[in-house]
């Protein structure tokens, strides 16, 4: 089968178009003909090598997590799923033609199989950090870099919660945070000062991690009202760093139902043929995304 490999830590351009073995599912996995993979950040850091002093890996190795797809092989011990049923979830190594899922959901009915690919890490990542950073229903949240994907996730959850929110974002960017449902002011310089006069901020959350740490620590007065998935100098500040993942099967579950119920919605920003996987890492390192970056398999 096609999938996306590399032969070594470094720039996009190490993610090369390789034929491997087929994978096939373990007891409690399944495998899925992809139709369509996420482009998280967690990817371009693991290809650059961020991540090699705590998880090293063997050469040539794949990447991806997110995907959706229809389910072609079903694991020893795995009831309530069959073969033929379209199905997003996580597993490893999905930047590929055929992918085992770890953890997965029926694909909404109301969303496309590249919009269902974005949902997953998205979305528990969001639940996650709503609940560490300790918000409450009728308090304020603080979001910087709320266009993308977890900020678009973040933004929408808070809200059906009863919680107020206001997002930064690139002035390109502005009306689609505010068609979220938050209040939107840009990261420019004088952000900080900005925000203030918007009100008492409750706690802050860094999704971008474009050194906006100590302005969030001035809002809110309290590291432990902090936490940020971006920058890993938050410790230095007190601050918690939120990079382990937390429940899935929570997180699709709360997928499917807010998208049901019209609470929840990502848009695929853009989508990119898999051997374009290079093209795609770059410009979601580059920043400025509305919504989501997918691969279509």
């Amino acid at each position: 089968m096609r999938a996306m490999r590399f032969a070594e830590y470094g720039g996009p351009e190490v993610l090369q178009p390789t034929q491997v073995p087929e994978p096939h599912p373990g007891p409690g996995q399944i495998r899925i003909a992809v139709r369509a993979v996420g482009v998280n950040p967690h990817d371009w850091r693991l290809r650059e090598g961020q991540f090699r002093r705590i998880r090293p890996i063997e050469f040539p190795s794949g990447v991806g997590q997110d995907a959706s797809g229809v389910v072609d092989e079903v694991g020893d011990g795995v009831t309530g799923i069959e073969v033929g049923e379209p199905v997003f979830g996580r597993g490893a190594n999905t930047y590929a033609e055929y992918a085992v899922l770890s953890s997965w959901a029926p694909k909404p009915d109301e969303s496309s199989f590249a919009e269902a690919a974005g949902y997953p890490s998205v979305v528990e990542t969001a639940i996650r950090v709503i609940r560490l950073v300790g918000v409450q229903p009728g308090q304020t949240l603080l979001v910087s870099g709320a266009a993308g994907g977890v900020g678009s996730a973040v933004l929408q959850i808070a809200r059906e919660r009863g919680i107020a929110v206001i997002g930064t974002a690139g002035a390109a960017n502005q009306d689609y945070v505010r068609s979220l449902g938050a209040v939107a002011t840009t990261y420019d310089p004088g952000w900080v000062e900005r925000v203030r006069r918007l009100g008492r901020i409750d706690a802050a959350l860094d999704l971008s991690g474009a050194g906006v740490l100590r302005g969030l620590l001035d809002l809110t007065g309290d590291p432990d009202k902090v936490v940020t998935i971006a920058d890993l100098e938050a410790s230095m500040l007190g601050i918690r760093f939120a990079g382990v993942g937390g429940d899935m099967t929570e997180a699709l579950t709360a997928a499917v139902d807010l998208i049901a119920r019209g609470k929840l919605h990502i848009p695929v920003d853009r989508s990119y043929p898999l051997d374009e996987a290079a093209t795609a890492h770059a410009d979601s390192q580059a920043g400025h995304t509305r919504g989501r970056r997918v691969l279509l398999v």
